[in-house]
Protein backbone atom coordinates (compact mmCIF):
# COMPACT_ATOMS: atom_id res chain seq x y z
CA UNK A 1 0.00 0.00 0.00
CA UNK A 2 1.33 3.22 -1.29
CA UNK A 3 1.63 6.25 1.58
CA UNK A 4 1.51 9.53 0.82
CA UNK A 5 2.56 12.77 2.92
CA UNK A 6 -0.79 14.46 2.87
CA UNK A 7 -4.45 13.77 2.92
CA UNK A 8 -6.02 12.08 -0.21
CA UNK A 9 -10.07 11.58 -1.00
CA UNK A 10 -11.47 8.18 -0.03
CA UNK A 11 -14.16 8.17 -2.55
CA UNK A 12 -13.81 6.52 -6.26
CA UNK A 13 -12.53 8.53 -9.20
CA UNK A 14 -14.38 6.75 -12.11
CA UNK A 15 -13.88 7.87 -15.41
CA UNK A 16 -15.68 6.56 -19.00
CA UNK A 17 -15.63 7.32 -22.51
CA UNK A 18 -18.82 8.44 -24.19
CA UNK A 19 -18.07 9.65 -27.73
CA UNK A 20 -15.28 8.60 -30.20
CA UNK A 21 -14.95 11.12 -33.42
CA UNK A 22 -12.54 10.49 -35.92
CA UNK A 23 -11.12 12.84 -38.63
CA UNK A 24 -9.13 11.84 -42.19
CA UNK A 25 -8.07 13.59 -45.04
CA UNK A 26 -9.65 16.69 -46.30
CA UNK A 27 -10.86 17.25 -42.76
CA UNK A 28 -13.68 14.12 -43.42
CA UNK A 29 -15.09 13.84 -40.06
CA UNK A 30 -16.69 9.98 -38.84
CA UNK A 31 -18.11 9.20 -35.37
CA UNK A 32 -17.20 5.81 -34.07
CA UNK A 33 -20.09 3.48 -33.57
CA UNK A 34 -21.09 2.46 -30.19
CA UNK A 35 -19.78 -0.99 -30.76
CA UNK A 36 -16.05 0.81 -31.19
CA UNK A 37 -16.20 0.94 -27.33
CA UNK A 38 -16.81 -0.87 -24.08
CA UNK A 39 -17.67 0.87 -20.77
CA UNK A 40 -17.34 -3.03 -19.48
CA UNK A 41 -13.89 -3.45 -20.86
CA UNK A 42 -12.77 -0.18 -20.55
CA UNK A 43 -11.35 -0.21 -24.20
CA UNK A 44 -11.79 1.96 -27.01
CA UNK A 45 -11.00 -0.18 -30.74
CA UNK A 46 -10.16 2.55 -33.05
CA UNK A 47 -9.79 -0.23 -35.72
CA UNK A 48 -13.33 -1.01 -36.22
CA UNK A 49 -13.56 2.87 -37.99
CA UNK A 50 -15.34 2.39 -41.32
CA UNK A 51 -12.67 4.30 -43.12
CA UNK A 52 -8.59 3.00 -42.31
CA UNK A 53 -7.53 6.40 -43.53
CA UNK A 54 -8.19 8.37 -40.29
CA UNK A 55 -5.69 10.79 -39.22
CA UNK A 56 -6.88 11.86 -35.16
CA UNK A 57 -9.24 10.97 -33.35
CA UNK A 58 -10.90 13.05 -30.50
CA UNK A 59 -12.00 11.11 -27.18
CA UNK A 60 -15.32 12.45 -25.38
CA UNK A 61 -14.74 12.06 -21.36
CA UNK A 62 -16.90 12.47 -18.14
CA UNK A 63 -15.12 12.22 -14.99
CA UNK A 64 -17.02 11.80 -11.60
CA UNK A 65 -15.00 12.73 -8.30
CA UNK A 66 -16.05 12.35 -4.64
CA UNK A 67 -16.91 15.68 -4.32
CA UNK A 68 -19.16 15.20 -1.33
CA UNK A 69 -16.24 14.64 0.57
CA UNK A 70 -13.94 17.04 -0.95
CA UNK A 71 -16.07 19.71 -0.36
CA UNK A 72 -16.82 18.58 3.20
CA UNK A 73 -13.10 18.47 4.47
CA UNK A 74 -11.64 21.31 2.76
CA UNK A 75 -8.16 19.59 2.76
CA UNK A 76 -8.16 20.60 -1.20
CA UNK A 77 -8.46 23.98 -3.42
CA UNK A 78 -7.44 24.99 -6.72
CA UNK A 79 -8.72 21.28 -7.35
CA UNK A 80 -7.97 20.27 -11.68
CA UNK A 81 -9.47 17.35 -13.30
CA UNK A 82 -6.80 16.00 -15.68
CA UNK A 83 -7.19 13.22 -18.50
CA UNK A 84 -3.70 11.66 -19.36
CA UNK A 85 -3.53 9.43 -22.33
CA UNK A 86 0.36 7.54 -22.80
CA UNK A 87 2.30 4.97 -24.63
CA UNK A 88 5.46 3.02 -23.67
CA UNK A 89 5.98 2.23 -27.54
CA UNK A 90 6.30 5.34 -28.68
CA UNK A 91 7.01 7.53 -25.53
CA UNK A 92 3.93 9.72 -26.38
CA UNK A 93 2.38 11.58 -23.22
CA UNK A 94 -1.39 13.72 -24.31
CA UNK A 95 -2.78 15.80 -21.26
CA UNK A 96 -6.06 17.32 -21.27
CA UNK A 97 -7.82 19.21 -18.81
CA UNK A 98 -11.52 18.50 -18.29
CA UNK A 99 -14.17 21.49 -17.12
CA UNK A 100 -16.50 20.80 -14.04
CA UNK A 101 -20.23 20.09 -15.08
CA UNK A 102 -23.29 21.99 -13.01
CA UNK A 103 -23.41 19.79 -10.12
CA UNK A 104 -20.94 21.37 -8.12
CA UNK A 105 -17.56 19.78 -9.36
CA UNK A 106 -18.73 15.73 -9.25
CA UNK A 107 -18.43 15.56 -12.83
CA UNK A 108 -16.03 16.81 -15.10
CA UNK A 109 -16.06 16.87 -18.87
CA UNK A 110 -14.29 17.34 -22.10
CA UNK A 111 -11.86 15.94 -24.76
CA UNK A 112 -8.43 14.63 -25.49
CA UNK A 113 -7.08 14.34 -28.98
CA UNK A 114 -5.18 11.33 -30.39
CA UNK A 115 -2.71 11.75 -33.50
CA UNK A 116 -2.20 8.31 -35.24
CA UNK A 117 1.02 9.21 -36.28
CA UNK A 118 2.17 9.10 -32.29
CA UNK A 119 0.53 5.76 -31.81
CA UNK A 120 1.88 2.18 -32.91
CA UNK A 121 -0.83 -0.24 -30.49
CA UNK A 122 -2.49 0.87 -27.94
CA UNK A 123 -2.15 3.82 -24.77
CA UNK A 124 -3.32 3.79 -21.43
CA UNK A 125 -5.85 6.60 -20.34
CA UNK A 126 -5.98 7.63 -16.79
CA UNK A 127 -7.82 10.51 -15.10
CA UNK A 128 -6.19 12.66 -12.19
CA UNK A 129 -7.25 14.92 -9.20
CA UNK A 130 -4.72 17.58 -8.94
CA UNK A 131 -4.88 20.44 -6.55
CA UNK A 132 -3.29 22.43 -3.86
CA UNK A 133 -2.37 20.42 -0.26
CA UNK A 134 -1.31 22.26 2.67
CA UNK A 135 0.09 25.28 0.39
CA UNK A 136 1.68 22.97 -1.78
CA UNK A 137 0.11 22.96 -5.50
CA UNK A 138 -0.28 20.57 -8.34
CA UNK A 139 -0.42 17.89 -6.21
CA UNK A 140 -2.29 14.59 -7.46
CA UNK A 141 -4.55 13.74 -5.00
CA UNK A 142 -6.75 11.06 -6.70
CA UNK A 143 -6.54 8.66 -10.08
CA UNK A 144 -8.89 6.58 -11.69
CA UNK A 145 -8.23 3.29 -9.88
CA UNK A 146 -8.21 1.20 -13.97
CA UNK A 147 -7.07 2.57 -17.14
CA UNK A 148 -8.64 2.91 -19.82
CA UNK A 149 -7.01 0.87 -23.07
CA UNK A 150 -7.19 3.09 -26.67
CA UNK A 151 -6.18 0.04 -29.46
CA UNK A 152 -5.29 1.70 -32.65
CA UNK A 153 -5.96 -1.28 -34.48
CA UNK A 154 -8.01 -3.66 -32.40
CA UNK A 155 -11.67 -3.96 -34.33
CA UNK A 156 -13.55 -5.55 -31.26
CA UNK A 157 -13.17 -3.13 -27.83
CA UNK A 158 -11.64 -6.36 -25.48
CA UNK A 159 -8.98 -6.17 -22.84
CA UNK A 160 -7.63 -9.43 -23.07
CA UNK A 161 -7.62 -9.48 -26.92
CA UNK A 162 -9.72 -12.42 -27.34
CA UNK A 163 -13.75 -12.80 -26.57
CA UNK A 164 -14.64 -13.77 -23.14
CA UNK A 165 -16.79 -16.34 -24.05
CA UNK A 166 -16.49 -20.17 -23.06
CA UNK A 167 -17.96 -23.09 -24.90
CA UNK A 168 -19.03 -26.00 -23.32
CA UNK A 169 -21.70 -28.55 -23.06
CA UNK A 170 -24.54 -27.95 -20.37
CA UNK A 171 -26.05 -31.63 -20.26
CA UNK A 172 -22.13 -32.47 -18.92
CA UNK A 173 -20.75 -29.50 -17.75
CA UNK A 174 -20.72 -28.03 -13.56
CA UNK A 175 -24.58 -29.16 -12.14
CA UNK A 176 -25.41 -25.41 -11.85
CA UNK A 177 -25.22 -25.48 -16.18
CA UNK A 178 -26.92 -29.14 -16.39
CA UNK A 179 -30.35 -27.22 -14.97
CA UNK A 180 -30.16 -24.81 -18.08
CA UNK A 181 -29.26 -27.69 -20.85
CA UNK A 182 -32.07 -26.33 -23.01
CA UNK A 183 -30.16 -22.44 -23.20
CA UNK A 184 -28.02 -21.87 -26.36
CA UNK A 185 -26.06 -19.63 -23.84
CA UNK A 186 -26.55 -17.76 -20.41
CA UNK A 187 -24.30 -14.53 -19.25
CA UNK A 188 -22.27 -15.24 -15.88
CA UNK A 189 -21.58 -12.13 -13.96
CA UNK A 190 -20.75 -14.15 -10.90
CA UNK A 191 -16.76 -13.12 -11.64
CA UNK A 192 -14.62 -10.28 -12.18
CA UNK A 193 -16.12 -9.69 -15.45
CA UNK A 194 -19.10 -11.14 -16.90
CA UNK A 195 -18.62 -14.29 -19.56
CA UNK A 196 -20.56 -15.66 -21.75
CA UNK A 197 -20.69 -19.05 -21.85
CA UNK A 198 -21.95 -20.80 -25.09
CA UNK A 199 -23.42 -24.19 -24.99
CA UNK A 200 -21.81 -26.81 -27.33
CA UNK A 201 -24.98 -29.06 -26.99
CA UNK A 202 -26.59 -27.04 -29.67
CA UNK A 203 -25.57 -28.51 -33.18
CA UNK A 204 -24.53 -25.93 -35.61
CA UNK A 205 -24.60 -22.91 -32.78
CA UNK A 206 -20.95 -22.26 -32.13
CA UNK A 207 -20.13 -22.55 -35.68
CA UNK A 208 -23.17 -19.83 -36.77
CA UNK A 209 -21.17 -17.75 -34.03
CA UNK A 210 -18.06 -18.12 -35.39
CA UNK A 211 -18.67 -16.81 -38.80
CA UNK A 212 -18.09 -20.67 -40.36
CA UNK A 213 -20.58 -21.78 -42.81
CA UNK A 214 -22.37 -20.10 -46.02
CA UNK A 215 -23.81 -16.54 -46.43
CA UNK A 216 -27.09 -17.00 -45.07
CA UNK A 217 -25.43 -18.61 -42.14
CA UNK A 218 -22.84 -15.56 -41.91
CA UNK A 219 -25.73 -12.83 -41.49
CA UNK A 220 -27.78 -14.74 -38.77
CA UNK A 221 -24.33 -15.79 -36.83
CA UNK A 222 -24.27 -11.44 -36.88
CA UNK A 223 -27.78 -11.29 -35.70
CA UNK A 224 -27.19 -14.37 -32.99
CA UNK A 225 -24.22 -12.20 -31.85
CA UNK A 226 -26.22 -9.21 -31.69
CA UNK A 227 -28.79 -11.11 -29.52
CA UNK A 228 -26.08 -12.49 -27.22
CA UNK A 229 -24.12 -9.17 -27.10
CA UNK A 230 -28.23 -7.31 -25.81
CA UNK A 231 -28.13 -10.56 -23.45
CA UNK A 232 -24.92 -9.21 -21.63
CA UNK A 233 -26.01 -5.73 -21.59
CA UNK A 234 -29.03 -6.94 -20.11
CA UNK A 235 -27.54 -8.99 -17.45
CA UNK A 236 -24.20 -6.74 -16.22
CA UNK A 237 -27.47 -3.72 -15.92
CA UNK A 238 -29.43 -5.97 -13.75
CA UNK A 239 -25.97 -7.27 -11.31
CA UNK A 240 -24.77 -3.64 -11.16
CA UNK A 241 -28.35 -2.64 -10.12
CA UNK A 242 -29.08 -5.10 -7.61
CA UNK A 243 -26.26 -4.56 -5.26
CA UNK A 244 -26.07 -0.92 -5.08
CA UNK A 245 -23.78 0.69 -1.84
CA UNK A 246 -26.48 3.36 -0.21
CA UNK A 247 -26.09 6.24 1.84
CA UNK A 248 -27.21 7.24 5.77
CA UNK A 249 -30.67 9.50 3.84
CA UNK A 250 -30.94 6.17 1.02
CA UNK A 251 -29.27 7.86 -1.84
CA UNK A 252 -28.31 4.99 -3.80
CA UNK A 253 -24.65 5.51 -5.16
CA UNK A 254 -22.96 4.80 -8.38
CA UNK A 255 -20.20 1.37 -7.95
CA UNK A 256 -16.65 2.92 -9.06
CA UNK A 257 -16.25 -0.72 -11.45
CA UNK A 258 -17.83 -1.49 -14.37
CA UNK A 259 -21.19 -1.75 -13.28
CA UNK A 260 -21.26 2.18 -12.41
CA UNK A 261 -20.18 2.25 -16.07
CA UNK A 262 -22.80 -0.02 -17.14
CA UNK A 263 -25.69 2.03 -15.08
CA UNK A 264 -24.50 5.44 -16.48
CA UNK A 265 -25.00 4.28 -20.20
CA UNK A 266 -28.08 2.66 -19.85
CA UNK A 267 -30.37 4.43 -17.02
CA UNK A 268 -30.80 7.59 -19.88
CA UNK A 269 -32.90 4.59 -21.68
CA UNK A 270 -34.85 3.36 -18.95
CA UNK A 271 -35.53 6.41 -17.26
CA UNK A 272 -35.17 9.42 -19.96
CA UNK A 273 -35.27 13.02 -19.18
CA UNK A 274 -33.77 12.45 -15.52
CA UNK A 275 -29.88 13.27 -14.39
CA UNK A 276 -28.36 10.51 -13.60
CA UNK A 277 -28.51 10.03 -10.03
CA UNK A 278 -32.01 10.87 -10.30
CA UNK A 279 -32.59 8.27 -12.51
CA UNK A 280 -30.36 5.60 -10.45
CA UNK A 281 -32.94 6.79 -7.50
CA UNK A 282 -35.98 6.22 -9.12
CA UNK A 283 -34.23 2.68 -10.42
CA UNK A 284 -33.56 1.59 -7.42
CA UNK A 285 -36.74 2.75 -4.89
CA UNK A 286 -38.34 0.12 -7.87
CA UNK A 287 -36.16 -2.62 -7.52
CA UNK A 288 -36.35 -2.42 -3.93
CA UNK A 289 -40.09 -2.54 -3.56
CA UNK A 290 -41.76 1.25 -3.87
CA UNK A 291 -43.29 1.53 -7.52
CA UNK A 292 -43.76 -1.15 -10.23
CA UNK A 293 -40.33 -2.73 -11.11
CA UNK A 294 -42.03 -4.79 -13.97
CA UNK A 295 -42.94 -1.91 -15.88
CA UNK A 296 -39.36 -1.14 -16.22
CA UNK A 297 -38.28 -4.17 -17.75
CA UNK A 298 -39.33 -2.97 -21.37
CA UNK A 299 -37.32 -0.13 -21.12
CA UNK A 300 -33.92 -2.25 -19.79
CA UNK A 301 -34.57 -4.57 -22.52
CA UNK A 302 -35.00 -1.44 -24.87
CA UNK A 303 -31.41 -0.07 -23.57
CA UNK A 304 -29.56 -3.22 -23.70
CA UNK A 305 -31.46 -3.80 -27.54
CA UNK A 306 -29.88 -0.33 -28.68
CA UNK A 307 -26.35 -0.94 -27.45
CA UNK A 308 -26.10 -4.13 -28.73
CA UNK A 309 -27.36 -2.30 -31.83
CA UNK A 310 -29.61 -5.15 -32.72
CA UNK A 311 -32.26 -3.09 -34.45
CA UNK A 312 -29.60 -1.92 -37.15
CA UNK A 313 -28.41 -5.63 -37.30
CA UNK A 314 -31.69 -7.15 -37.80
CA UNK A 315 -32.80 -4.99 -40.58
CA UNK A 316 -29.32 -5.81 -42.09
CA UNK A 317 -29.43 -9.59 -41.76
CA UNK A 318 -33.30 -9.24 -43.54
CA UNK A 319 -32.11 -6.54 -46.28
CA UNK A 320 -29.09 -9.11 -47.01
CA UNK A 321 -31.17 -12.56 -46.87
CA UNK A 322 -33.87 -11.18 -49.13
CA UNK A 323 -31.04 -10.41 -51.73
CA UNK A 324 -29.53 -13.81 -51.32
CA UNK A 325 -33.26 -15.30 -52.41
CA UNK A 326 -33.37 -13.26 -55.21
CA UNK A 327 -30.14 -13.87 -56.47
CA UNK A 328 -30.88 -17.68 -56.04
CA UNK A 329 -34.62 -17.31 -58.11
CA UNK A 330 -32.18 -15.34 -60.65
Amino acid sequence: MKVYPYPRPVGAVTARVTAVRLRGPGDSREQLDTKGYSVVERVVALGRAERDDWQTARLSLTAELPAREIEKKGHWTDVAVVAVLTEGATNVRTVARLAPGVEGGKEWTGEIGLDRDDHLDRASLMVHVVATVGGVEGRIVASTDLEWLIDVTAEVPLRDRELDVSTVSFSRGAEWLRSLRDAPWIVDTAGRMPTVRLNSDFEGLVALVEGRGSKVESVVGEMLLAQMCADVWTAVFHTAIGDLDVEDDGTPLFPPDWRGAVLREMLPDIVPGRSAEEALREVHTRRTGEGSWTDLQPRIQYAAARRAEVPQTLAGTVREIERLDQETRA
